[in-house]
């Protein structure tokens, strides 16, 4: 028996959960993991750029996180429902997976409005799970014009530990500076610390960017609730690397050069498509890989992220990166310097 979920279980200070970004991006705390050493040195995350040459290759995941917590209420009670938009199955029947709380008032037939003039509706067609439903949204429009209506009545989904009201900045804060690809539900937040000017310092530098696609899905915040990891199933989320990111990524393993994935998110895409001769294949579809340790990593020889929650697949998947021993103490001494956990905390760098 290999580990098991109670060896990820560490005590976390209410206080080191990060409601806040540091005020810069870039000036977030880093701790710097050097696996070969096992060092550990205490930067700022602007300082990774002394840790790169010229073209090593930092590997970033442009998904965007759209606005998908949204407000109702249900017909003739008019309860306050929050839907939270997971997935769209089919664009042309606008069927969406969502999680829908308080749940055990939303049954199948039952119809929600959105908006003060209640110009969107949505339908239950399907139960999923204890929370999730199946809807079909009713909307007179396009669809350009149906996801424009979503993208004006959705809010910022921030992670439910952050216990504040959602704010006008956030909507910024939680996405990063390279987002292009519209489809995550939370943001990869390695990369939340990236500002323009550390992007372009490192371009200066000669670092090369190679961008994959993973649409984040609240399944990456699962918590394993079973003791023999090898039986957690991860929820699927859709992925993309294609030929650009490819040949740099490819160019740069026989090279033997750094391959630095920024998120865990970048990881799992990686290593979703490895072909038999450890290098990149193009992807598109979707991912549920898990990795826990013992694992053999294939692409990546480096790794951006930040601090995450005990008995995670995040946390499963760092250790299995960092060795486990190591990544233990490192969080040890993370808790003992007050460095900040979750989204908008502080970062690490494994070399």
């Amino acid at each position: 028996m290999g580990m098991k979920l109670s060896h990820f279980n560490f005590d976390l200070p209410p206080e080191l959960l990060a409601e806040y970004p540091a005020e810069n991006r870039d000036e977030a705390r880093l701790m710097v993991l050097n696996r070969k050493e096992q060092t550990i040195e205490h930067k700022q995350f602007k300082d990774l750029i002394n840790y790169f040459e010229p073209q090593d290759v930092m590997v970033l995941n442009n998904t965007k996180v759209f606005p998908a917590r949204l407000f109702g209420n249900k017909e003739k009670t008019g309860a306050r429902i929050e839907v939270f938009l997971l997935r769209e199955l089919n664009s042309e029947t606008r069927l969406w997976d969502v999680l829908v709380d308080p749940a055990r008032k939303i049954r199948i037939g039952n119809k929600l409005y959105f908006g003060e003039d209640e110009s969107l509706v949505a339908e239950v067609i399907d139960n999923t799970t204890s929370r999730g439903r199946t809807l079909r949204f009713l909307y007179d429009g396009s669809y350009e014009e149906f996801r424009n209506k979503l993208t004006e009545l959705g809010e910022t989904p921030l992670p439910k530990y952050i216990k504040r009201e959602v704010q006008p900045e956030d909507q910024e804060r939680y996405q990063t500076i390279y987002a292009k690809t519209e489809g995550a539900v939370a943001a990869p937040t390695a990369g939340l610390h990236f500002s323009k000017h550390l992007l372009k310092r490192l371009e200066i530098k000669g670092i090369d960017f190679a961008e994959v696609t993973l649409h984040v899905g609240l399944g990456t915040f699962s918590p394993v609730e079973v003791e023999d990891l090898s039986k957690h199933k991860m929820d699927s989320e859709e992925a993309f690397i294609e030929k650009p990111a490819v040949d740099t990524i490819n160019q740069a393993i026989r090279e033997k050069r750094k391959i630095c994935a920024v998120g865990t998110t970048v990881m799992r895409s990686l290593e979703s498509s490895v072909s038999s001769n450890r290098t990149l294949n193009e992807f598109g579809g979707w991912t549920n890989k898990f990795i826990f340790p013992p694992y053999d990593f294939s692409i990546a020889n480096c790794m951006i992220t930040n601090f995450h929650t005990p008995k995670s697949t995040l946390l499963m998947m760092v250790s299995a990166f960092a060795g486990h021993d190591f990544m233990k103490k490192a969080y040890a001494e993370a808790v003992k310097e007050k460095y900040k956990f979750y989204t908008y905390g502080d970062a690490m760098l494994i070399l």
